[in-house]
Formats: C-alpha cells, sequence, structure tokens
C-alpha cells in the first residue's frame, strides 16, 4: 500500500502547516554523498502512488519525481560529501544534511517529519518515524527526490571515475566495486572511515 497523508493531516489538524518531510539516501555505500532531500508537498495537489523509493522501479522513481516538481510547493536536495562523512561519522552526516536541507526550503516549514529514529535540530520542530517513507507521503517524496537526485549524480562521477563501476553500483559494495577498489585503490569520492576502504588505505 502507497503512503499516506494521515500524519500530515493529523499535524494541519493541530494548526501545523506548512509540514515538510525529509529523508536521506546513500547511508551504506563505500563512495559517493550522502544525499538528503525535503520536500513540502501542496495538500491540495498530491502526487499519486507516493512510495518507499527502495520499493519502485527506476523508471517509476523518474517519473514520480517529475510530478513532484511540478506540483510540490517547495524542495531543496543537500548532499554531505564523503570528506563530511569521514569527518563527522555517516550518522553525524545525514543528521547534519538534514538539517542544511530543512533550513534551505525556500517556505519554512512549520513542522518536519524525518524518516528514522533521529531528529535533528532543524528550523522548526520534528519527528522522526520509523519506516516513515513508507507511511507518509511528504518522506516518500524526499525519498523518492533523494534517490534521483544521487544515482544521476553517481552516472556523473561513473564518467569522471569509470573504473568503479558507480553508475551500476551507485557506490555499494558489490563484489566488482571491491574488485576494482583492490585493483586501483580509492578515488576522492571513496569513504575512507568505512572499513573496506580503510583497510586498503592502511594495507
Amino acid at each position: 500500500m502507497p503512503a499516506s497523508f494521515d500524519i500530515e493531516r493529523e499535524l494541519i489538524a493541530q494548526g501545523l502547516w506548512p509540514i515538510a518531510g525529509v529523508d536521506e539516501v546513500g547511508r551504506g555505500p563505500l563512495a559517493g554523498p550522502v544525499c538528503v532531500a525535503a520536500v513540502i508537498l501542496d495538500r491540495d495537489n498530491l502526487p499519486q502512488g507516493l512510495d518507499d523509493s527502495k520499493k519502485l522501479t527506476a523508471r517509476r522513481r523518474a517519473a514520480l519525481a517529475e510530478e513532484i516538481y511540478a506540483s510540490a510547493l517547495a524542495i531543496s536536495v543537500v548532499m554531505a560529501p564523503a570528506a563530511e562523512v569521514d569527518a563527522l561519522n555517516i550518522r553525524g552526516a545525514t543528521l547534519a544534511a538534514m538539517a542544511r536541507a530543512a533550513a534551505a526550503l525556500n517556505l519554512r516549514p512549520a513542522f518536519a517529519l524525518i524518516d528514522g529514529r533521529d531528529a535533528p535540530p532543524l528550523v522548526c520542530p520534528a519527528r522522526a518515524v520509523i519506516n516513515g517513507d513508507a507511511l507518509s507521503m511528504s518522506i516518500a517524496a524526499a525519498s523518492i527526490v533523494a534517490k534521483v537526485a544521487r544515482d544521476r549524480l553517481m552516472t556523473r562521477l561513473d564518467r569522471l571515475y569509470p573504473v568503479y563501476g558507480f553508475a551500476g553500483h551507485a557506490g555499494y559494495g558489490t563484489p566488482a566495486h571491491l574488485a576494482a577498489l583492490r585493483q586501483h585503490g580509492p578515488c576522492p569520492e571513496h569513504r575512507r572511515s568505512f572499513a573496506p576502504v580503510r583497510a586498503l588505505v592502511a594495507g
């Protein structure tokens, strides 16, 4: 079942509007940034079929991203690069990027719904929602925007660093990616604090 607008409607009934959904993509890869999106949907013009981006095909994600950009009241996309991940750790970099994404919206939210267990200090009150990208349309929209943006960036990085195959695995630790790492060593987009990369650098 696709995500619903029920959580948002409960908050609207309490006088809270606009509401931003915030989600990240890319915590697990060995390379590339963490990408965070914040989205304020138009409550009178909600795209249909919004869901956790991981449940959708690439084609469906791209189509929904276009609908979100066409109809949403505000969207921001923020990247936390590999160097920030290494400096702050993955959790710290993700939360910092979430704060930047909420602050970058051109419409200040009255409340934010954050996917996951942590709600960082934002420009507004916020609530963490476990599995929020499957429950809240606002969070689902953010997950789709973030996923599409990060995948497109990894395709561009693939042209810069073709030996790693970033376009195919988006930086995740696939056997082919690990083999390329062993053969060529890490590039500037690799997270040196992550164990498989750290082992190569140390060795």
